[in-house]
């Protein structure tokens, strides 16, 4: 069995995308955490958010993560705010290899005001938003194993340099 392998990064970076491409690829399963949580509550984040509460949600969020990354030879999307919860980053960074799928501002901005499905933007100026998120959670996000810059990159090159930085430095780690 392989080391789990955990994408994390801004919401809109591609995770899910990613994620299941690199699963099929290393014939590992797949974990969208976001979509357990919205299959086991019944509800979209958004509502959750809404009629639960953003620290409900937080530690659902917990649990499902850390139950997940406890198997294995499984590639794990994190939700955008995961990896900021230090019981979560710790145990990523020990049980998987982690990846920082980053990507440019401005193409973020651009792919998030195509979206309504984001708690944290609902009703904001998505410019002001997002660049006060990111920058709030990129000291973080450098903590992954890996920092993957996707700006100009097509989604099956960006997973063929995470299966190149998995398969040679997966088991060292």
């Amino acid at each position: 069995m392989g080391k789990n392998l955990t994408l994390t990064g801004m919401m809109g970076v591609g995770k899910s995308t990613i994620g299941k491409n690199l699963a099929k690829r290393l014939n590992y399963k797949f974990v969208d955490v976001d979509k357990i949580i919205e299959a086991e509550e019944g509800l979209s984040i958004n509502s959750i958010f809404k009629k639960k509460s953003e620290s409900y949600f937080r530690k659902v969020e917990n649990d499902i993560t850390l139950s997940k990354l406890k198997k294995e030879s499984t590639v794990i999307a994190l939700g955008g705010g995961a990896f900021l919860n230090n019981t979560i980053r710790r145990s990523a960074k020990k049980l998987s290899v982690s990846f920082w799928l980053d990507v440019p501002i401005h193409e973020l901005i651009r792919r998030l005001k195509k979206s309504n499905q984001r708690p944290l933007l609902f009703k904001k100026n998505i410019t002001d938003t997002v660049k006060k998120i990111y920058f709030d959670r990129k000291k973080t996000y450098n903590e992954a194993d890996f920092k993957i810059k996707c700006g100009s990159l097509k989604s099956d090159q960006i997973v063929s340099i995470i299966l190149n930085l998995y398969e040679n430095a997966g088991n060292k780690i």
